[in-house]
């Protein structure tokens, strides 16, 4: 049965309009390793799986399938502790003056440090993870912090922000509501906005969250090298502003320019900010309104980044957007998958990837779609759970009562 996403075939699949140059500039392999020396000393730090799925692969006739399994993440089961880490850490150095030292995770605990800074206060706007993210940080490194959630924003999210110790700030409205309100009471008190969002004169600290996340990606080629693969011929990554997405186009990108993987962006959609941008063909940024009604919290941004919408445009191939049920079935593979497969838990955002390459190879799909994926016994993939059960009673909903089925017409056939 022909399946319902939509779809972009950017630049009509011609590689050569693609413009690395940015990507090298932002994501130069010496700003990625500065990254994991900072995260390699956060106490109880260590690699998180790339979980192999031999079975599923071939299931679906793949040469490879491998998740990049966040949720294990320094026991926060996001990787959004990886970007505002190291942003704050950035911009302790900045307001230091000491942006050319690295300094160890021990000297800016000291009150040394402290005495130096003064009293700063850090915010930022989310879903979520980001949130849940910066308040550790802030927690483990002394500082307050102040987060603004949207109306939307479920129960379970707020209390797990609040439990590192974080003020939390209810926005009526969505998650761009939420990122003006903090950005306009940040201005008014003198506070510092930790955003994984950009936008006109605030571009430093979310490219500076997009250079943490490179740590994870870091990670993964060891993996991949251990394993005897050179680089993935493919990769499905989740966007919601776009932070990760561009990170992870940005780091292949610069690392591979000759020869980078193909990259598939995948959007709620519901959501699609970066999609609906790319289809306006004019090189913007275009806003999605409404309330984002999706079960992918974390991806339900209505405004690209603006810096990460740029990556992406000039070299992102693909861009699709699915419904929730594509999310809710990768939950559901993921966490109960085929024999001798490992179980990898993980949130709505986090199993769109897997959940559009299942939809991907088991519907029909366009001829077009079809020759441009390239999707054969030689196609080595990956993507990134982003995080795991984040909202234990939505997860159970999903995986115990079969919320967000996937309709009829696309179950398995015999």
């Amino acid at each position: 049965m022909k399946n319902e996403f939509k779809y972009i075939i950017h630049n009509n699949g011609d590689t050569s309009r693609k413009d690395p140059s940015k990507a090298k500039e932002m994501f130069p392999m010496e700003r990625a390793w500065d990254a994991r020396r900072f995260h390699r000393q956060i106490p109880n730090y260590h690699m998180t799986p790339l979980a192999a799925l031999p079975n599923l692969s071939q299931l679906l006739g793949v040469g490879g399938i491998y998740v990049k399994d966040e949720s294990l993440r320094l026991h926060m089961s996001s990787f959004k502790v990886m970007g505002g880490s190291y942003a704050v850490y950035r911009l302790v150095k900045q307001l230091l003056g000491k942006e050319d030292e690295d300094l160890s995770y021990e000297y800016l605990l000291s009150k040394e440090c402290h005495d130096a800074l003064g009293d700063v206060v850090f915010c930022s706007a989310t879903d979520g993870n980001h949130g849940r993210g910066l308040a550790w940080a802030c927690q483990k490194l002394n500082h307050p912090c102040k987060i603004y959630v949207h109306s939307e924003t479920s129960q379970p999210r707020i209390d797990a922000i609040k439990r590192f110790g974080a003020e939390v700030t209810v926005v009526q409205g969505n998650y761009d509501d939420a990122v003006r309100q903090a950005a306009a009471d940040a201005e008014k008190n003198g506070w510092y906005v930790v955003s994984d969002t950009s936008w006109e004169g605030y571009e430093e600290i979310p490219t500076w969250i997009m250079q943490g996340y490179t740590s994870i990606l870091l990670e993964a080629q060891e993996q991949f090298s251990g394993m005897g693969i050179v680089k993935p011929t493919h990769v499905i990554v989740q966007a919601g502003v776009g932070a990760l997405a561009a990170a992870v186009v940005g780091f292949y990108s610069a690392l591979f320019p000759n020869d980078p993987p193909l990259f598939i962006v995948a959007e709620p959609d519901q959501a699609a900010c970066i999609y609906e941008s790319i289809a306006a063909g004019d090189g913007k940024c275009h806003t999605v309104e409404g309330d984002l009604a999706t079960i992918m919290a974390g991806l339900a941004c209505g405004e690209p980044s603006p810096i990460a919408f740029d990556i992406l445009k000039n070299n992102a191939d693909i861009f699709i957007q699915a419904p929730d049920n594509v999310a809710a079935r990768g939950m559901r593979i993921l966490g109960c998958p085929l024999h001798g497969d490992p179980i990898v838990i993980s949130g709505e955002s986090g199993a769109l990837p897997l959940g559009t390459l299942f939809a991907l190879c088991t519907d029909e799909i366009d001829e077009e779609l079809k020759n441009v994926l390239k999707l054969d016994e030689n196609s080595q993939i990956f993507m990134i759970n982003t995080e795991g059960n984040t909202d234990p009673i939505e997860f159970r909903r999903i995986l115990w009562d079969g919320k967000n089925p996937v309709p009829t017409r696309f179950q398995i056939q015999e």
